[in-house]
């Protein structure tokens, strides 16, 4: 158990720059105390204690703000980051190395007794406010954007947004911390494919007008537009200019 307690505040030192001393981490770091107090919780319901280690759960959910269930399954050397409104079911693993942001939650989706919560493998990494849900698998080195919500299985390496959470990039190299500005924008791209295209038509119908002479409604010439200096963008290519 202190092994386990010595790997986490590794793991906090390693992954949070605003961590200073060892000493800082284990008094001040609430997802350090929730998993220390998980473990002892853990211990007693693999004991067939289950009341006792329901009430030590509740006691560590009323302490830091962390709510895991005492069967579920974590590995050393993981990381809550401020942990406020973590929630982690009780068929869930965690294995070494996973970060989990603020307000994440690892839940189930059935009434059956049976294995219903995720497994995360290695250094998976899950942004803010991300819904994990299901007996899923996210594959080692997967990383979970912020607000997503997750139902489907993710491949290793893959990075998931969305809601329903979508993988946008297949694989990536491995990295330690979750880089929140790169997290691509699928919505966006799509919106900015749908621009190009516009443009693209718009530019195609202007040639044939001037070719056929015909001047659309509410739009001047391209040619007395340019001698008048005047400027004027044709509204049919303002869609496009916002992205």
């Amino acid at each position: 158990m202190l092994r386990g307690l010595f790997r986490d505040i590794d793991a906090a030192l390693r992954y949070d720059p605003a961590a200073r001393t060892r000493l800082e981490v284990l008094m001040a770091y609430p997802g350090v105390h929730a998993l220390a107090l998980h473990r002892v919780a853990h211990g007693l319901w693999k004991r067939n204690r289950r009341l006792l280690a329901r009430l030590l759960s509740h006691y560590n959910r009323f302490l830091t703000g962390v709510e895991i269930h005492p069967g579920a399954q974590i590995a050393d050397g993981v990381f809550i980051d401020h942990g406020m409104g973590v929630v982690i079911g009780e068929t869930a693993i965690v294995e070494t190395g996973c970060i989990i942001y603020k307000g994440v939650v690892l839940g189930g989706t059935t009434l059956k007794r049976q294995v219903r919560h995720p497994h995360l493998h290695p250094n998976v990494i899950v942004g803010s406010n991300a819904c994990i849900l299901g007996a899923i698998e996210i594959g080692e080195g997967a990383r979970i954007g912020s607000g997503s919500v997750v139902i489907k299985d993710v491949p290793a390496g893959a990075t998931v947004v969305g809601v329903p959470g979508r993988v946008v990039r297949e694989t990536r190299q491995v990295v330690d911390e979750l880089d929140h500005a790169a997290l691509p924008d699928p919505v966006a791209e799509v919106m900015r494919a749908f621009a190009q295209q516009h443009e693209a038509l718009v530019e195609r119908l202007s040639a044939l007008e001037k070719r056929l002479d015909v001047r659309p409604q509410g739009v001047r010439p391209p040619d007395r537009q340019a001698s008048e200096g005047e400027g004027e963008v044709d509204p049919r290519r303002r869609a496009g200019s916002i992205f």
